[in-house]
Formats: structure tokens, C-alpha cells, sequence
């Protein structure tokens, strides 16, 4: 799809007029309508602006004339994952689990390299071929290539360690300690819990990447504990396979 077509297809399924869609992106009518018959395409700052107002990327305005992948852990991006900057914009160079709201989550390379291969393993790879193959390919991407330049001297780990201990210090019956805390996008855990009123209520912003972990029990049963964290606060959870039947066990402002 062109950027013509881009452009009219969104301002339409959005609702609006060439006046309106002007008027939000501060050019003239005329300018719209020389995008969509294709005449011209919009600058770089007002495609920034397109990107935001209609939350999609740069990338997709342009008729994705690119294959973007994110620079840390070399997953392909849709615009769904693509990482957001402090001031909701979105960020191409990477995915929501690597990069969130101007933080880099990782900082070290085995530990990445160990969530990834959970997810690998099973389609198409062995355990063994999948940490072959991030050993391989990371150090070929942006962020580890500038690794020193990028990042933020073990300030991000410090907060996690600080996390890490709070969770520990709440001493929850069963839920074994937390050694580690992943990056977890909120649509994939934001689980409805039930309230005593038996309305159901949901605690995450889809669009957030959080800190969690899954941890079996220390006895023995088939619902795990689930842990997700951030500035903010502390959840504690207990669910089934598949996070079914989700129930609150902590929600702790921090």
C-alpha cells in the first residue's frame, strides 16, 4: 500500500474530514489532499505527528518499505510491539519488551538470551540451536554493537534489584523468592480480577511494559504465582494454566 493510500485509508477509518485531519497535523486542507492523490508526501516532522495521532509508525505511513527489527533482541516489529518513548511516540528500533518508555531493560546479553529461547524452543529450534542462534545474531544488532553508549550504567538494574527485594520482603505464603524481574507488555498479563462485589476490574495499561515473573509454587498444586511490578506498585497474583481463573493476592502501592 502507497502512502496515499495509507493516509486515506486511516483518516477515514478514524472519522475524519481533510479539514479535521489538517487541523490536528497544523498544515493546510490542500495539503491533505495532495497526500492522498499522491501529488506530495508529508515532511518528516508532520509524518511524527501522523505517527502519533494515529498510532502507527513512520514505517507503516510509508507503505513499509522495510522489514523493521527490533535492536536488541532481533524480533520483527509490528507496529502492535514497537517500543514508545517517555511522551508516547514510538520508537522503530525496538520492541515494548527491550525498550519502555525511554528504558532499556536489558543489559545483559545472557539473560535476554534466556528469555528468548523459551519462546524459541519448539518452533523450529532446539534449546541448543536457539542459544546458538542469539549468540550469533545479537552482537550483529545496533544496541549491543553500542552498548556502552547506550546504556545507563546499571541504573535500571539497581531498580530491579530494589524491586527484587521489596517482593521478597512481603513474605507471601507458598510464592517463592524472586530472583529475576522480565519486561512483560501489559495486553499479554492484564488479567480481569474478580472483586468481593463480583464485578471484575483489570489493574494494567495494555500499552505499558511492566517487570514479572511466573514462579511455581513452593507446594505442591497446579496455580501458579504471578508478580508484576513497576513504579508505581506491586501485584502478586495466583492463576491456572493459561492464567485462568486469575485471583488478587497483593496490590501494594509503592
Amino acid at each position: 500500500m502507497s502512502t496515499k493510500d495509507v493516509i486515506y485509508e486511516l483518516r477515514t477509518k478514524n472519522g475524519l474530514s481533510q479539514d479535521e485531519l489538517a487541523e490536528k497535523v497544523f498544515v493546510t486542507r490542500q495539503a491533505v489532499s495532495r497526500w492522498e492523490t499522491g501529488e506530495t508526501v508529508p515532511n518528516t516532522e508532520t509524518l511524527k505527528l501522523l505517527s502519533k495521532l494515529f498510532n502507527v509508525s513512520i514505517n507503516t505511513l510509508l507503505g513499509s518499505p522495510r522489514q523493521l527489527i527490533c535492536q536488541c533482541c532481533g524480533m520483527p516489529l509490528e507496529d502492535s510491539i514497537i517500543s514508545r518513548e517517555k511522551d508516547g511516540t514510538l520508537n522503530e528500533d525496538y520492541c515494548q519488551w527491550c525498550y519502555a518508555d525511554g528504558t532499556y531493560t536489558y543489559s545483559d546479553m545472557d539473560d535476554l538470551i534466556d528469555v528468548c529461547v523459551q519462546h524459541m524452543v519448539g518452533e523450529d529450534f532446539t534449546e541448543e540451536q536457539a542459544r546458538a542462534y542469539m549468540k550469533q545474531r545479537l552482537p550483529q544488532l545496533d544496541y549491543w554493537k553500542r552498548y556502552e553508549e547506550l546504556s545507563d550504567d546499571g541504573q535500571f538494574e539497581e531498580f530491579k534489584e530494589k524491586l527484587i527485594q521489596e517482593i521478597n520482603d512481603l513474605h507471601i505464603e507458598g510464592m517463592p523468592k524472586v530472583e529475576k524481574l522480565n519486561a512483560l507488555v501489559g495486553r499479554f498479563v492484564n488479567l480481569p480480577y474478580r472483586l468481593p462485589s463480583g464485578a471484575e476490574v483489570k489493574f494494567l495499561d495494555d500499552q505499558v511494559t511492566y517487570l514479572g515473573n511466573q514462579l511455581e509454587p513452593e507446594f505442591s498444586g497446579d496455580r501458579c504465582f504471578g508478580v508484576l511490578a513497576s513504579m508505581d506498585f506491586i501485584l502478586v497474583s495466583t492463576y491456572g494454566k493459561d492464567g485462568a481463573d486469575p485471583e488478587l493476592v497483593l496490590y501494594k502501592k509503592r
